[in-house]
């Protein structure tokens, strides 16, 4: 930071004649205000030198801007989840259709963090030298053709293929959505609304098994084009509507300041600052306070050319990435390979990779363990005596939902009628799901008021510990109820931990390193959520301890490495 201020020092100093002018306009626009009005002696203040991001986002504040902002990004928030996790909400209605063994489920519920694991550095890579919201917009185009391939797949290589493809695409929006939005946000709301991320993940989470009750138990068998549909089908074509509306509707926003300024665009991320200020406070964009900004970008001294005045910085930028290549991506990403990010960078590999693999894997397997404990209370308790208690525990359910999935199998590989492979699903198989998503909905809501006051590092861990717990006694629970209780508890906690493990994150790396640590950090936590949903049903097949305690290990792991990471409560973004 010293080598930056000097560099600039020096840059100013090269250019007084322009400097002079520029100061000389400021002053006549000011006597022209002072002339309608008397300006506040802080606002004329700020105008008079170079003003940092943080100055220059506090100075655009709160309003219609930043609500319009996030309601679009509950759209992008419910395509990530969707993309996610509709494959464990089909498996029980697609078994026969697709002849699902229980490896087969795990593969499908892993294969999309798959995608995401082998294009993690690529975007990252893009975000930060082509820009967020470019990204942002072609990403969701694609993820909506990815989910209507995945809509009309007629067999199980087919849904590989394109949920691979799926979840290839969707690893950029989704590093790229939480750096767009904490970029256009102040120190004073940055950690409220990676809180308010969470919430839009609930409320994705929260309409998945509403949709699912809506469509799932139908008994539907479309015939178009020779293409065979069935209701799992029609649900995930609906599912692509949060895509559409995303690319729809991110167009219609400024590119990030804090990007525009760090590749020199001073100019553009003025006027970015002057929209959201205009959109902010209803005044017109000539009114916004500060006139010139900060230059971000290190001046590399150059005996035989001049320094270059500042408006031309935007062509300096542009022309960086016209010339960018794999070369300046792997220079990009050598920061993080050595000191001061190092291991840093290494804590927060590991982290995502605990609390991602316990996280997603309770999380993908829980509608099928949920439509098994339904289909259980139907099929095994109305065989017992009346009075007597068959003991509805998740022991009993994974032994039943194994040995039911085998049966499925050897039924649908045969062609005799009496053992016709059948489904039964009905809308009471999703409402635990739905109480699941309600409770992270109320949670993170407590969670997004008291981020300030305890501190993200403090929520992570107690997010961690509760969540290992829950884990944990989901052994020991002898009803369906306490199986529901402890689910929503171990749901709700681990995604708290995970977003506030990716607030800290931002905040702890410079801009030239945001979107690529969080790019790399997702991606050794989804190979967490790719090994975990493929032991999972292997150690199901062993017996009901083993699962539920290499989830338990993870997340006490990761609350005991969460303890020693490096956060500071609003911290300012370099």
């Amino acid at each position: 930071m010293n080598q930056l201020d000097e560099n600039l020092s020096k840059h100013i100093s090269g250019i007084p004649t322009t400097a002079n002018n520029k100061m000389v306009k400021i002053e006549e626009e000011q006597q022209q205000q002072q002339q309608q009005q008397q300006p506040d002696s802080a606002v004329a203040k700020c105008g008079e030198q170079p003003a940092d991001f943080e100055t220059a986002i506090d100075a655009a504040g709160f309003g219609m801007f930043n609500i319009l902002l996030l309601l679009v990004a509950v759209f992008a928030a419910m395509a990530t989840v969707y993309e996610t996790s509709t494959m464990s909400y089909i498996l029980p209605s697609a078994e026969c259709d697709l002849k699902l063994s229980l490896l087969d489920k795990g593969i499908l519920n892993a294969i999309t963090y798959a995608g995401m694991i082998s294009s993690a550095i690529f975007w990252g890579y893009v975000a930060d030298t082509k820009g967020r919201k470019k990204l942002l917009i072609f990403g969701y185009v694609a993820d909506t053709i990815c989910v209507v391939g995945c809509a009309l797949s007629q067999n199980v290589v087919q849904l590989l293929i394109f949920k691979y493809l799926g979840g290839f695409i969707m690893s950029g929006p989704f590093a790229v959505l939480m750096t767009y939005l904490t970029e256009f946000h102040g120190r004073q709301y940055r950690q409220r609304i990676m809180m308010m991320v969470g919430i839009m993940f609930c409320i994705g989470t929260l309409s998945l098994p509403g949709l699912a009750m809506g469509i799932l138990p139908l008994s539907l068998d479309i015939n178009i084009w020779g293409l065979s549909l069935h209701a799992w089908q029609v649900f995930v074509a609906i599912t692509a509507m949060p895509s559409i509306l995303s690319c729809a509707f991110f167009p219609f926003f400024p590119e990030s300041p804090k990007f525009l300024m760090s590749q020199g665009r001073n100019q553009e991320a003025l006027e970015a600052f002057k929209f959201i200020y205009a959109l902010n406070t209803r005044q017109p964009r000539d009114a916004f306070p500060i006139k010139q900004l900060a230059n971000e970008v290190p001046a590399k001294p150059n005996p035989q050319q001049p320094i270059s005045d500042p408006e031309s910085e935007p062509n300096k930028g542009q022309l960086k990435v016209a010339k960018s290549s794999l070369h300046s991506g792997l220079l990009q990403l050598r920061p993080l390979f050595v000191k001061p990010y190092l291991s840093l960078s290494l804590m927060v590999y590991l982290l995502n990779f605990c609390v991602l693999l316990g996280q997603n894997t309770i999380r993908l397997w829980m509608p099928q363990l949920f439509a098994s404990i339904t289909e259980y209370d139907q099929l095994i308790s109305n065989q017992l005596p009346e009075g007597s208690d068959g003991g509805t525990s998740i022991c009993n359910i994974v032994e039943f939902s194994v040995n039911r999935t085998r049966v499925q199998l050897d039924a649908a590989a045969l062609d005799n009628p009496l053992a016709k492979c059948s489904v039964n699903i009905s809308a009471a198989a999703y409402t635990n799901n739905l109480i699941v998503a309600s409770a992270g909905l109320v949670s993170y809501i407590l969670a997004g008021f008291l981020v300030n006051l305890v501190g993200v590092k403090r929520i992570m861990c107690l997010c961690l510990f509760t969540a290992g717990s829950c884990s944990l006694g989901m052994y020991w629970s002898s009803t369906s109820a306490a199986t529901v209780a402890l689910a929503s508890g171990f749901v709700t906690m681990g995604s708290i931990a995970g977003t506030s493990l990716i607030s800290a994150s931002l905040g702890m790396f410079p801009t030239a390193l945001r979107t690529m640590i969080v790019s790399l950090s997702m991606m050794v936590g989804r190979m967490g959520s790719l090994s975990g949903n493929i032991f999972f049903p292997a150690l199901m097949s062993l017996g009901c301890l083993p699962p539920f305690l290499m989830v338990s290990f993870f997340m006490f792991f990761a609350c005991l490495l969460g303890s020693f990471l490096p956060v500071k409560n609003k911290a300012i973004l370099k």
